[in-house]
């Protein structure tokens, strides 16, 4: 689903979800209970690739696809067509009819795009009545998960080249055009300088770049005239691909035409390897350019990159100052799903208190957190490098402590205290209030800059692409103490069943 970059006349594809949101809608609506107010909270449970943090990206297509989400004619004609097993239409007429006049008119929560996350922490948080809140689920966790899984793929990879121009070069491995499409933005957000995605130029303003293909070079009689060939028909912009056929020789090749460029008072902008020892043959194209006078040339590398090729070729002592990154990035090939999960901590009848609810698994990590959550970043000013402290969750309908103290949720005895002074933002924003947007998005290019901000502000070890150190981010105590009591409940109340079947 590509969106749009002017919705206003748009029709949201609001069918984009799993039937079992419908059918649990339809149950809700059969049983008395659409008047009923729940939040959801989104998050994922494990940093992805085995990483010290996630970079939270999708909020603007979100934004997109919320403002003005409703069921059109055509919507309500599809879902009064589909049939139970026994012949019988799925959904009553007049459950048709409430859709069509239901507005989602939800309060929606979340961090903006670009920030620096932690497992378990809330992303989004969905409040309002039942049906829609439910509804959303498919929708949200399909528009944030997969950006930012490739918005983390891309800052780990601009981190690995230590601020060298990263490009985005994916498309033509992308998993289909709205995969690309989305990957290319993502990537871009997370750190990527450009993208040879034309489309996602157009729609978003992504810088473009790109080269020539070997099909280039094979179609002439020779590499020498193709890159004269190039040349002639674009002074401006030539970088040449040096490995078709003899890498070291196509650098020569390019440095003849350079020559001939600096002649007619154009630049040979650089030249482009494909293929073969990437650190060797970097190096000796190095020494060819420098001696022949393109000093400035610039290197450009491709050829499965990712972040621990990168490392490993600038440890090599690589002479690459541009990498252009494709199929490992847009596919996110050693994690293809983020996993984020969208889970109901909380529910209330009319006039009523909120219950807080909780989900319970033989694996810790699955058990949800109850409540209204809300994450709170402690920083310090004095230290910038190491400016953030801790991330602590809490529930927003529950008192906090005195003091605050964090709570692995994973491990209840590694805990750390925050002095009561000290400085915190709190990270889930108002979005929307009753189905109205209230957020003003900030742009691409804040987004952009506000990821490597934050990173500036992070202990260097959460940073590390292979075994992090592990940032503090966890519960508050009184929402830890509340889980606890939850699930003490909840695990009663099991063993009462298992008696009563004896």
């Amino acid at each position: 689903m590509v969106l749009p970059t002017d919705t206003t006349n748009w029709q949201a594809p609001v069918l984009l979800t799993d039937l079992y949101q419908l059918t649990m809608a339809y149950a809700y609506w059969k049983c008395g209970y659409a008047d009923r107010e729940a939040a959801f909270t989104l998050f994922f449970r494990r940093n992805p690739y085995h990483g010290g943090f996630a970079t939270f990206c999708g909020l603007k297509q979100v934004i997109d696809y919320v403002k003005g989400l409703k069921f059109y004619d055509d919507d309500l004609a599809y879902l009064a067509s589909l049939k139970a097993h026994d012949g019988t239409p799925l959904f009553e007429a007049e459950f048709i009819k409430y859709l069509g006049e239901m507005d989602f008119n939800v309060d929606l929560h979340s961090v903006a795009d670009g920030t620096v996350v932690f497992a378990h922490e809330p992303l989004m948080r969905v409040v309002g009545p039942i049906i829609p809140a439910q509804i959303l689920e498919t929708a949200l966790l399909n528009l944030v998960c997969f950006p930012t899984l490739i918005a983390t793929k891309a800052t780990r990879i601009k981190l690995a080249t230590r601020g060298q121009k990263v490009y985005e070069f994916g498309l033509r491995r992308a998993q289909g055009m709205n995969g690309g499409v989305t990957a290319s933005l993502a990537a871009y957000l997370g750190g990527c300088d450009g993208t040879s995605n034309v489309l996602a130029g157009k729609l978003f303003g992504i810088p473009v770049k790109g080269t020539h293909a070997h099909s280039w070079i094979m179609a002439h009689e020779s590499e020498q005239e193709a890159f004269d060939d190039y040349a002639r028909a674009m002074p401006n912009n030539c970088v040449f691909l040096v490995d078709t056929f003899d890498t070291l020789v196509g650098v020569q090749h390019a440095i003849e035409v350079g020559k001939k460029l600096r002649a007619q008072g154009h630049k040979m902008l650089g030249i482009r390897l494909d293929s073969g020892d990437l650190a060797y043959l970097s190096v000796e194209a190095r020494k060819m350019l420098d001696e022949a006078g393109f000093t400035e040339a610039s290197i450009m590398a491709s050829n499965d990159l990712d972040e621990s090729i990168v490392t490993s070729l600038i440890n090599q002592g690589a002479k690459i100052d541009t990498w252009a990154v494709g199929t490992k990035l847009v596919t996110g090939s050693d994690q293809p799903s983020l996993g984020g999960v969208y889970k109901l901590s909380a529910v209330r009848s009319p006039g009523r208190a909120w219950r807080h609810v909780i989900k319970l698994s033989e694996q810790t990590i699955k058990v949800s957190n109850p409540g209204l959550l809300q994450v709170r970043r402690y920083f310090n000013r004095e230290n910038e490098n190491e400016r953030f402290i801790a991330d602590m969750i809490y529930d927003e309908s529950n008192e906090l402590g005195a003091r605050p103290v964090i709570i692995d949720p994973l491990d209840f005895t590694r805990r750390k205290a925050i002095d009561p002074e000290t400085d915190f933002v709190d990270l889930l924003k108002p979005v929307f209030r009753s189905g109205e947007l209230v957020y003003d998005y900030p742009g691409f290019d804040a987004t952009r800059a506000f990821v490597f901000d934050q990173l500036n502000g992070f202990h260097p070890g959460i940073k590390r692409l292979v075994n992090p150190h592990q940032y503090p981010a966890g519960l508050e105590a009184n929402l830890h103490a509340l889980k606890t009591q939850l699930i003490l409940k909840e695990r009663g109340l099991v063993e009462e069943s298992r008696v009563e079947l004896h």
